[in-house]
């Protein structure tokens, strides 16, 4: 069994490990049980410090769902309590019927349910980060442009400075095309 790793969040309060995430594989230290990992699988504080206040009752409606579940699981004992087969075999009048039972539970191997979700999972991780990239990349783009752009307003002469030539030659989109358009206002109607 390998542990599938977990993503690890930092707060401002410095409390990490919201979630597990799967596909981080690291090396097994110890056999923990499946339902004691799901225990212990969510940061709580560093969730609700995450939630926005209009998604605070969705929040608690969640909380409170999974305490009531972890604590039915903790009220269960870890391993099931072993059968007295010899009780049954000296209390039931057909021994071959008990034997017969002690056989077939003995022989019953309950398999683990097959993984089918970590791969879509793991794709739709990676499609996210990919698209993470992507978004940065754009914003860069656009923060360099804004930049560009902060840089010439902070260059311009002060409005209060300004003629109409000074305006039309730092901001081109507001000249009037008096040729085009020689009557007042100078401009298509439909811009208007």
């Amino acid at each position: 069994m390998v542990d599938r790793g977990a993503f690890d969040v930092s707060s401002a309060s410095g409390r990490t490990l919201l979630f597990s995430i799967p596909g981080r594989e690291r090396k097994e230290t110890g056999k923990m049980s499946g339902r004691r990992a799901a225990l212990k699988a969510v940061d709580w504080l560093a969730f609700a410090e995450r939630v926005p206040p209009n998604q605070r009752a969705m929040f608690n409606g969640l909380k409170t769902r999974s305490d009531a579940i972890a604590a039915r699981l903790r009220s269960l004992p870890e391993t099931p309590a072993p059968i007295d087969w010899s009780y049954y075999k000296s209390a039931v009048a057909n021994l071959a019927l008990v034997e017969e039972f002690e056989k077939k539970f003995t022989a019953l191997q309950i398999p683990e349910p097959v993984d089918t979700q970590t791969s879509k999972i793991d794709t739709q991780e990676q499609e996210a980060n990919k698209s993470a990239v992507a978004y940065v990349e754009a914003s860069k783009i656009r923060i360099a442009q804004y930049e560009k752009e902060l840089e010439k307003l902070k260059n311009m002469i002060p409005f209060d400075q300004m003629t109409i030539e000074d305006l039309n030659e730092t901001f081109p989109e507001t000249k009037l095309d008096k040729e085009k358009y020689p009557y007042w206002p100078h401009k298509p109607i439909a811009d208007l």
